[in-house]
């Protein structure tokens, strides 16, 4: 860790702190570019939005997949005040982000939740393999 590093994720903690300031879930982030030019920074929008992805790790992922060429892309780093969710993780990879570090571990953030957090929703599969490839195949070739 850097001090770079260190001073990027006081900004991320700044928004997080900025978000519940507005009535927000605390949760912020940054993306930076790899000359240290901050390109884009976000809060979590959940309750003000009413969307339940509005996270701040994902607007930035969708962001930087929509503005950034590739190796634009492959060259940032995403500062964040907590480590991102299985969603904002599937988006920051999809995004092709160089990197994330983020304060707050998933475990830390829940062992501050009462309850712990979210229920887990059981899932079931595969199933259908021969049905369900017929409009993937070839798709990826």
């Amino acid at each position: 860790m850097t001090n770079d590093d260190e001073k990027y994720l006081r900004r991320a903690i700044e928004l997080a702190a900025g978000a519940r300031a507005a009535g927000e879930a605390p949760f912020g982030s940054l993306l930076v570019g790899q000359d240290g030019t901050v390109l884009a920074e976000d809060h979590n929008t959940v309750l003000g939005d009413r969307d339940i992805s509005a996270h701040p790790e994902l607007k930035l992922a969708r962001w930087a997949a929509r503005e950034l060429d590739p190796g634009t892309a492959a060259a940032t780093t995403m500062y964040t005040s907590c480590q991102p969710c299985p969603m904002c993780a599937g988006a920051i990879e999809r995004s092709g982000l160089g990197r994330v570090v983020f304060a707050l571990s998933n475990e830390q953030l829940a062992s501050l939740k009462p309850g712990g957090g979210w229920p887990h929703v059981p899932q079931e599969g595969p199933a259908l393999f021969d049905e369900a490839r017929v409009p993937v195949e070839g798709y990826y070739a």
